[in-house]
């Protein structure tokens, strides 16, 4: 009878910042936080009329809105973390509800600052930026005008701020408590079993192709449960965002892309060139999926398939890979490009800034985020013991990386693009798996590399369009009317469609109740920069070799740049290409193919030998 994995992580430790919600350094921190916010009120009315003085108040309020920025942030996450381990956390609850107010506040406080800089001439930015604290912050303030033309009044800024709270934040919420409460009830062997969703997750990675339909299934059945609320949900999330584009479009047109475009620091034709490269070369990622469903004797994959782990030759079980081993082998990779990159991950493990034990509670998926006040990153996921796990592992360290060689910059240097976000994380999951692919002495190791790297190709290359086809599809039939549950459905299964073809035996048609990434609040499209990471990770790493020793200050000094630099921009000076050309991205594709080859060549050579067998 197939068991629930055995094989956990370690929990983190969050006491080098708070020891509770009811440590008096947190309540300190808030109180620090009010009086930054009320010396930032006092100051507003400074602002107006837009002279000298309001340059000087704006510069003042910049260097508060820092200092709050960073004591909001660092109780925000402590919340998180707290609820991302344990959903149900009361403590964790009632605080995240007080710092809804501070939000709130942190908003409409700082509004009329922000309504400054994007209103002010080309000469009164020149003497706000000339306050050496001031300074570092130049790209941030020239991008954001970039978008001046959607602001609203200051007025109606304020209230659209106040709204949302409890408007589509609250959806986010709901939704949230939803997945951090919902139980499954999944077979198991004979045995049916009510388990948490990040545990059920869990065994869609299980080698055994029952275990991974009967968790597919018990996580789509208990969502069905709640696809009335998750429908209200998606449509109010969607609404909300298209009347506000609406709204800003009284100068000239907002689309309802423009937000994500902007947030990651892309233009659309980077976008819209980068995804016109994925569909030219979708025949590939259908073979890439095509030959991992080969590889389990099938003619398409299942939707619970997805995440299968490479099959096991000959019947046997390769067993689980220890939390030790995983980190071992994580900072080995990583120490091929540099030894500081491997003392990282170990320092990561010895500070136990990593969380990765199973709980009923615990929140799906895998992030990492970090304390804004003492700069220490850390790393969550649930660590079952899976080869996608370390492969997962590896990504998240990655982050933290990117967020570690950064720690020294100014505040407003240290936040980048999500599009960028996706550069070392997926840099670091190639790392692991090729190292891993040159030690593999069996052809069981091979499969279990390079079906990793299929994973990967699949995953970015079909799997993320497929998001981004719904979501685009959602908005623009939203535009008209709210979806219905079954109109919601036949959306999801088309864009499965659309992107596998034949390589999918069914779409999963509840994908768009499952997925949390359709539910953050504060952001619409959390899905091509996955795409753009992956593809934009892999041309850097192509260039490992060609910079040899140069390449590690290089590759540092590009991520120390992606918080004060357009991708576009970055791309130029580091790697001399133009993003918005096909050309680079489809060079990157092209080097994809000879992996794929190099695993269908392996699967040859097994059936070769299997049949020699019989």
């Amino acid at each position: 009878m197939a068991q629930a994995p055995a094989v956990s992580g370690p929990g983190w430790d969050l006491s080098q910042e708070y020891s509770g919600v009811d440590d008096p350094a947190l309540q300190e921190d808030l109180q620090a936080l009010q009086a930054l916010l009320d010396q930032a009120a006092e100051l507003n009315p400074q602002l107006q009329p837009a002279d000298d003085a309001a340059v000087a108040a704006a510069q003042q309020i910049a260097k508060l809105r820092d200092s709050a920025a960073v004591l909001l942030a660092n109780v925000s996450t402590f919340a998180n973390c707290l609820l991302s381990v344990d959903a149900k956390h009361g403590g964790a609850q009632m605080l995240n509800g007080t710092l809804q107010g501070y939000r709130k506040q942190f908003g409409d406080v700082f509004e009329a600052w922000s309504q400054f800089i994007d209103g002010a001439t080309a000469e009164q930015i020149e003497s706000y930026l000339s306050d050496p604290d001031v300074a570092p912050s130049a790209f941030q303030v020239h991008h954001g005008r970039a978008r001046s033309h959607e602001k609203l009044s200051l007025a109606e800024e304020s209230l659209v701020n106040g709204l949302s709270q409890d408007g589509i934040h609250a959806w986010g919420r709901l939704y949230d408590q939803i997945a951090g409460s919902l139980q499954c009830e999944v077979l198991v062997g004979n045995e049916t079993r009510s388990m948490g969703l990040a545990q059920t997750s869990g065994l869609l990675m299980s080698a055994q192709d029952s275990q991974r339909q009967a968790a597919w299934q018990a996580i789509n059945q208990a969502w069905q449960a709640h696809e009335e609320s998750c429908t209200a949900g998606i449509n109010a999330i969607a609404g909300w965002r298209l009347e506000m584009c609406k709204q800003r479009s009284r100068e000239q047109p907002v689309h309802f892309l423009d937000a994500p475009v902007h947030m990651n620091r892309i233009g659309r034709a980077t976008l819209d060139t980068l995804l016109q490269v994925a569909a030219d070369n979708k025949a590939l990622s259908q073979r890439a999926a095509a030959l991992q469903a080969r590889a389990y004797g099938k003619s398409g994959f299942g939707p619970w398939d997805l995440r299968a782990p490479a099959p096991v030759l000959g019947g046997a079980d390769s067993g689980a890979i220890s939390f030790e081993q995983a980190v071992e082998v994580i900072a080995s990779a990583y120490g091929e490009v540099h030894p500081d990159m491997a003392e990282f991950v170990r320092m990561m493990v010895r500070e136990r800034w990593v969380e990765g034990t199973i709980g009923p509670n615990k929140a799906p998926g895998a992030h990492c985020t970090g304390f804004a006040k003492s700069r220490t990153p850390r790393v969550y996921m649930t660590y079952t013991g899976g080869q996608s796990d370390v492969i997962t592992l590896a990504h998240e360290l990655g982050h933290a990386l990117h967020s570690w060689v950064m720690r020294d910059l100014p505040e407003s240097q240290r936040s980048y693009g999500m599009s960028l976000a996706e550069t070392a994380s997926t840099f670091g999951e190639t790392l692991v798996r090729d190292a891993l692919l040159a030690q593999s002495t069996s052809a069981q190791q091979r499969l279990d590399i390079l079906w990793e790297e299929m994973s990967a190709l699949t995953a970015f290359m079909l799997n993320i369009p497929t998001r981004f086809e719904f979501e685009r599809n959602l908005y623009t039939a939203r535009q008209q009317r709210p979806l219905r549950v079954q109109e919601l459905k036949d959306m999801m299964a088309e864009a499965w469609r659309a992107w596998y073809g034949d390589a999918l035996a069914e779409p999963d048609e509840m994908f768009w109740a499952s997925k949390l990434h359709f539910y953050i609040s504060g952001l619409s499209f959390y899905n091509f920069p996955y795409l753009f990471g992956y593809l934009f990770s892999l041309g850097l790493y192509a260039r490992r070799d060609a910079n040899g020793q140069d390449f590690y200050p290089r590759y540092v000094a590009l991520l120390r740049d992606t918080g004060r630099m357009t991708a576009e921009e970055l791309a130029a000076k580091h790697l001399d290409v133009s993003l918005e050309e096909p050309v680079f991205w489809q060079q990157t594709v092209d080097a994809l193919a000879k992996r794929v080859d190099a695993f269908e060549a392996l699967l040859q050579e097994i059936e070769t030998r299997n049949r020699g067998r019989k």
